[in-house]
């Protein structure tokens, strides 16, 4: 009987260091599962383009996270959701996403020992959930492979593989942080042990692991939303009260006025009497005084921290008849936080539940206990609670269980084998916010108000008093240093939120040898599946009904069932002939039955040629697939505040330099009604905009519906690839590999930007049905984006991966690698009548990205020296007109009709460490990640919410200490 299986066996090694595995050729070979096909074979150097990370190699990057490891792969982009996103509002936020080939987080398939993992509502997969020291390795496949796992794998394959087994315990601690501040703290502890024979065996792990927050106040280049050198640009609203008349559709109209007080956008100081309207002075919309304001950057995380804890169990045990039965279960926690400034509050932060301050109100200026008996008035108010700054937990909790029952047997006397197994996978959570207003308190806080006879200020009239337990009065206009913390606990709301998704799968899988060619074996894999797809997200009542300032939504419940079968044939054809020393070919196909949309069928080509030993040739032709979420169709939407710069703004907007746009906005293209002459878009404060970076609206669109009529999207892949094992320079690899994929029917969440950017720039009226502007001002009060099958993506590049490993000498023993992406192409086209238009070269889709390291080793001491490059970038300017960051004038950005584009320099970060192996089986790491202390990057595109720095490059120098040992 054939030898027990290993799954994917050090993929890289045997594709990219041929010669090393050479010298193992003594051992007894193993037919074993490689990830990207289902038959098991011998040779291991397949069609598919496959990156492996070792737990060495992990552990030599100084970093903790399983996602942070594989975003720093040349062939992965931006994370799709950035640990700088402090204002972001989904439940994904605080997790960690592999964007390969910058195709979107949504397009890649993870799977843990070959089985697929949990995903978020919205198809996420959260790569922070996974433990990096439960981890043998993690294979990278870099090619599409619907045809073997189905739906996602579009982009790519991420397989992390856990320990197999273990005999005795090992210990790790490791520790890390910023140089300059002491922040971004890093910990990670874990502990595992396992025992066994090879008729049993058990293993058991826990591990925690903490990334550690970074605030943008405690650094000059963070601490001001636009840079150190536009400390007053994108200032928020102030935390004085600012107060104007009610209009008669319940609108800001009339005088505008904001109260006298101490301090300035850093520091609130001392408000006036806010009962005196003498304490008040204007407020001039075009040259606002900054210290009327509020930097809201100070009051923000930049990056957010989280902390995962773990437990990992795995079992496996030998049956008779050549069975087995292995069995994996792991329960992982990850709670993370978000900390934003305080709200933005206005009368209208709801418009379908507006509050005042009531005419009879005791703090009122212009109220009745002020001016007079009948003589006050209602007043619109804005105002920064400052005080309460907004915080958001998220608790999300991964579990997973899988059993798997296995077999091999012979028939006619080739092997095969065969498994049954079941796989459970589920994520269960909820979010809890603080800093939000209870409107329905608000209301009673600024409602009728009175000074009792105890000289205490109290709700209602004195003729109806409202118990001192049922309402405290609130001077929103005194500001801070008014504000009481009774009425502060009073106004405020805790809001909750619950999430949950499960991924249940039934499968049966067979394959093994039909019959041997001159060439070699032909081999064979086929299996079913039947999987069950459900998730909910779920706000609460209170949140759901709008009276409360949190982000109004509405639930997202969907179920749908998938019934798969798959097919995969592999067919030697020639082999020891000249100039063809091997060739073959694989072909596969998956039917797939989804209950929501309807089925599909992908298939995939495939081969392998080797002309020569020393050379190989391989090549794809793939079909893939991605299936609309239970989000993408049944999701409920939500409110949020998005930053946006409307194209009709004739300073900075599109309508500023293209007659086109400004004919559109002005006459009320596509159903919208049309702006003045010489419109201009206002922000929080009022202000109007004074940069292309946009501003936050006022008042909250509405994002992220669902749509039952999403159809999958479909793609295809191509890829071909040479790889050099010269058996004359022995320890010598090299891969080159040239890859294409485009994606049709693309399921996309669109943004208010590229809503607006289609509607007025792009003149395509159908996105237009959904913006609404203010009769009277020519402001955006409601927008109206989700998710829509829009267009095309098409990417283009080539990858090489160079490796030499060294003979040893007296001085040590060193090995190089490197890998290296080029991006020739990134397209994307928004309709089917839209242009193509081609971002390679623009922010963040880097034309070079490439990662080079040195090894070196001698006795007990190693090091390790690697190095981390990305290309020069086009990105948007922040002011056109000024010429802020804006170094290019007069060069067009991908997409644009007028010029304009901030060329941002080439990126080079520098990572050492050094090690030493103890007699007592223990091990220390020291190193220092960036230790040139390249400066974090001033970027408009790649922003995070408190600063236009980007949150996923290094912001300072880090080091860190890692110690293992074994027992």
């Amino acid at each position: 009987m054939q030898q027990r299986t290993k799954i994917a066996l050090a993929v890289a090694f045997a594709v990219h260091s041929m010669a090393a595995v050479a010298q193992e050729a003594a051992a007894p070979l193993q037919r074993v599962e490689v990830t990207g096909s289902r038959i098991r074979q011998v040779d291991l150097e397949t069609a598919q383009p496959v990156q492996v990370m070792t737990q060495e190699q992990i552990q030599k990057t100084g970093l903790v996270t399983v996602g942070d490891i594989i975003n720093n792969l040349s062939s992965a982009g931006s994370p799709s959701f950035s640990k700088g996103g402090a204002l972001t509002s989904n439940r994904e936020n605080g997790g960690q996403y592999v964007n390969l080939r910058n195709l979107g987080s949504q397009r890649l398939l993870v799977l843990v020992n070959g089985k697929r993992w949990t995903q978020s509502v919205a198809g996420f997969t959260d790569m922070s959930t996974i433990p990096s020291s439960m981890i043998e390795r993690i294979d990278i496949l870099k090619d599409g492979a619907s045809s073997i796992y189905g739906s996602d794998a579009i982009a790519g394959v991420v397989n992390v593989i856990l320990k197999k087994s273990m005999e005795g315990g090992q210990l790790s601690l490791y520790a890390g942080r910023n140089e300059k501040v002491a922040d971004g703290k890093n910990r990670d502890f874990s502990l595992s042990y396992g025992a066994g024979n090879e008729k049993a065996n058990l293993m058991f792990g826990l591990s925690h692991t903490e990334s550690g927050a970074v605030f943008a106040r405690d650094r000059e280049s963070t601490r001001f939303a636009r840079g150190p050198n536009f400390p007053l640009e994108n200032l928020g609203g102030g935390p004085w009260g600012r107060i104007r008349q009610v209009s008669a559709t319940g609108g800001a109209t009339g005088f505008d006025k904001i109260l006298n007080h101490t301090g300035d956008q850093n520091a609130a100081g001392i408000g006036q009497d806010s009962r005196n309207p003498a304490n008040y002075h204007d407020v001039v919309a075009l040259t606002p005084i900054p210290a009327d304001n509020w930097n809201t950057t100070r009051d923000m995380v930049f990056a957010m921290p989280s902390k995962l804890d773990t437990l990992f169990t795995k079992g496996e045990i030998e049956l008779p008849y050549d069975m087995r039965f292995v069995t994996t279960a792991m329960y992982s926690q990850r709670k993370s936080v978000s900390t934003t400034a305080g709200y933005p509050l206005s009368s209208t932060s709801q418009s379908k539940f507006p509050v005042y301050i009531d005419k009879d109100n005791y703090f009122n200026p212009y109220g009745n206990q002020v001016a007079g008996a009948g003589l006050g008035r209602d007043l619109f108010f804005f105002r920064r609670t400052i005080e309460v700054p907004r915080v958001t937990e998220n608790d999300n909790r991964t579990l997973h269980i899988d059993a798997t029952l296995e077999g091999d047997f012979e028939l006619r006397g080739l092997p095969w084998n065969w498994s049954a197994g079941y796989n459970h996978s589920k994520i269960s959570g909820g979010t809890m916010g603080t800093g939000n207003l209870n409107l329905l308190n608000l209301k009673k806080a600024l409602g009728p108000s009175f000074r009792n006879a105890a000289g205490t200020v109290q709700c209602g009239t004195a003729a109806a008093p409202i118990a001192m337990a049922d309402c405290v009065p609130f001077d929103i206009l005194g500001g801070p240093s008014a504000a009481t913390p009774q009425a502060l606990n009073y106004v405020m709301s805790v809001s909750g939120y619950n999430f949950g998704s499960k991924v249940d799968s039934a499968t049966a899988d067979i394959g093994g040898e039909l019959f041997t060619l001159p060439a070699g074996a032909v081999g064979v894999a086929a299996g079913i599946e039947h999987r069950t797809v459900t998730g909910e997200d779920l706000p609460g009542q209170f949140e759901r009904s709008g009276f409360s300032t949190d982000l109004a939504g509405n639930p997202t419940t969907g179920r749908y069932t998938v019934r798969e079968a798959y097919a995969e044939l592999n067919v030697p054809v020639l082999k020891g002939l000249p100039f063809v020393e091997s060739l073959s070919f694989n072909v596969a196909t998956r039917y797939s039955d989804y209950s929501n949309f309807g089925s599909t069928n992908n298939s995939k080509f495939s081969f392998v040629y080797r002309p020569i030993k020393d050379l190989l040739a391989r090549g794809t032709w793939a079909e893939g697939f991605r299936a609309p979420t239970v989000g993408d169709t049944f999701g409920g939407g939500q409110q949020a505040f998005d930053t946006y710069l409307d194209p009709c703004d004739t300073v900075y907007g599109e309508a500023a330099r293209t007659p086109a746009v400004l004919a559109r906005c002005n006459s009320g293209f596509g159903g919208i009604g049309g702006t003045a002459a010489g419109f201009r878009q206002r922000g929080q404060t009022g202000a109007t905009i004074t940069s292309s970076g946009g501003t936050q609206t006022a008042v909250p669109f509405n994002a992220g519906a669902g749509n039952s009529f999403l159809q999958p999207e479909t793609a295809t892949t191509r890829t071909l690839g040479l790889v050099f094992s010269p058996s004359f320079v022995p320890g010598f690899s090299a891969a080159l590999d040239w890859y294409s994929i485009q994606i049709d029917n693309r399921i996309v969440g669109v943004s208010a930007n590229y809503i607006l950017g289609e509607c007025y720039t792009q003149a395509l009226p159908e996105f237009c049905s959904g913006i609404r502007r203010d009769a009277a001002t020519g402001g955006i009060i409601d927008l109206s984006r989700g998710n829509a099958n829009l267009g095309q993506i098409k990417t283009e590049g080539v990858d090489l991966e160079l490796r030499y490993r060294l003979p040893r000498y007296s001085f040590g023993q060193f090995g190089f690698k490197s890998e290296t992406t080029y991006l020739d192409e990134y397209s994307t086209k928004s309709s089917a009548t839209a242009q193509w238009i081609d971002f390679s070269g623009e922010y963040d889709f880097h034309r070079w990205k490439s990662n080079f390291s040195v090894d070196w080793s001698l006795g007990n001491w190693s090091a390790n020296w690697g190095l981390r490059y990305l290309s020069p970038v086009l990105d948007q300017c922040l002011n056109i007109p000024r010429g802020w960051e804006c170094n290019e004038p007069g060069t067009f950005r991908a997409g644009a009709t007028s010029a304009g584009a901030n060329r941002l320099p080439s990126l080079t970060y520098h990572d050492i460490s050094v090690g030493y192996k103890f007699p007592w089986n223990g091990n220390v790491r020291v190193g220092a990640n960036n230790v040139f202390n390249k400066a974090p990057r001033f970027t408009v595109l790649g922003a995070a919410s408190a600063t236009f720095v980007d949150a996923d490059l290094p912001i300072d120098r880090f080091f860190y200490v890692r110690y293992n040992q074994a027992f």
